[in-house]
């Protein structure tokens, strides 16, 4: 008999690094939502790993960024509070972009941590191979890493070798959740996140940063389906009609697409019904930040 082990790694880095992809693949499945918009990750949410005798708990933490809102301090103190404790921090860096002072500035900021760092240089798929080399030796100068990755957490290149490895850096001690459980969101949490998916998926740059998604009833069935009522919270009647669309349709397909993404993924069937509230400022309602799990900051 092998004794287990259990370990929290720290998935860090500036926003659209890929972090939530690359959660989702070290998990095997979609525990994380993940869209082309920045900041698309708001808290910190755990993904269950398995490999081999060991238990990977991941956090995905929101991108680290210079904050100018209450929304944005929130998030990034999400961002280092997930860092808190881990076994591993893992800084992700988009390979295929420059470094820039967001990513220099979260390098700076760990590398006095004693936890053991590791750098994991993402999307190699469509990186120019010199640019990786030079990120590399450019963040090594500022943070001694204990290792560095080249991975696409897209096409999976280079993430049986990650995965392996941070599996063999866990310590010695009991799995924190069963072997068949992936994720530490609630099925509630879930929903409201799978919606918000796809109004950033659908409406692209249409609807501004300042939206967000309550789940307001959750209600099993007897039937054993559930039913799901959400509310999207706009600041401006404007928003109100891009959410909705010329005579519903924008709303009614954002809701079909999340409503079999969530049938998908809970393994059952889902009602899901949606609706658009205007709450101006709602980004400074005490309330809102509760649903969403982030802490309320001055």
């Amino acid at each position: 008999m092998t004794e287990q082990k259990c370990g929290l790694v720290a998935v860090v880095g500036a926003p659209n690094a890929g972090k939530s992809t690359l959660v989702n693949a070290l998990v095997g499945q979609k525990v994380a939502i993940v869209s082309p918009k920045a900041q698309t990750t708001r808290t910190k949410l755990l993904g269950v790993a398995i490999e081999g005798d060991a238990q990977l708990l991941l956090v995905d933490t929101p991108g680290i960024f210079e904050p100018r809102r209450r929304l944005d301090r929130a998030m990034v103190a999400a961002a280092w509070e997930g860092a808190e404790g881990a076994d591993i921090i893992a800084l992700v860096v988009d390979g295929r972009g420059g470094l820039g002072p967001k990513v220099t500035s979260i390098a700076e900021r760990i590398a006095s941590r004693p936890e053991p760092k590791h750098l994991v240089l993402n999307k190699v798929d469509i990186a120019d191979k010199a640019k990786l080399l030079g990120h590399a030796e450019k963040l090594n100068a500022v943070v001694p890493f204990d290792e560095i990755w080249f991975v696409s957490a897209q096409t999976g290149d280079g993430l049986p070798e990650l995965k392996s490895a941070l599996a063999g850096m866990m310590p010695v001690g009991p799995w924190h959740y069963p072997a068949d459980q992936v994720s530490d969101a609630t099925e509630r949490a879930l929903a409201a996140e799978v919606t918000r998916e796809q109004l950033y998926l659908q409406l692209h740059a249409e609807l501004p940063y300042a939206s967000a998604v309550e789940t307001e009833k959750y209600q099993e069935r007897a039937d054993g389906s559930v039913e799901i009522h959400q509310q999207i919270l706009v600041e401006r009647p404007t928003q109100r009609a891009i959410v909705l669309g010329k005579g519903g349709a924008r709303i009614k397909e954002i809701s079909a697409r999340a409503r079999v993404q969530l049938a998908t993924l809970m393994e059952r069937p889902v009602h899901l019904y949606l609706h658009v509230k205007v709450k101006e400022g709602w980004a400074d309602d005490r309330e809102v930040y509760r649903d969403m799990g982030l802490d309320w900051v001055e």
